[in-house]
């Protein structure tokens, strides 16, 4: 997989990564670079676009980490 070209949405992404969600490149989309989506197979609407090229590449960085922050895994 290319890396997004701008480092704050590559590090929310590996963050992301980190917390279990699983990231599924585009194709040959323009604007959407991929998808993420929480590893957890019930949390089916939990998932969220990166853009390829944001207004701001920081604010859609802070709303990737918002986004998986936000998810809670189920009880064990």
């Amino acid at each position: 997989m290319k890396e997004h070209p701008d480092k704050h949405i590559r590090a929310a992404i590996r963050y992301a990564e980190l917390k279990g969600w699983i990231f599924a490149p585009a194709g040959n989309s323009s604007h959407c670079y991929g998808r993420l989506k929480c590893g957890i197979s019930e949390h089916r609407q939990h998932m969220m676009s990166v853009w390829s090229t944001p207004g701001s590449p920081q604010n859609h960085a802070w709303q990737i980490v918002r986004k998986v922050d936000s998810c809670t895994p189920l009880p064990a």
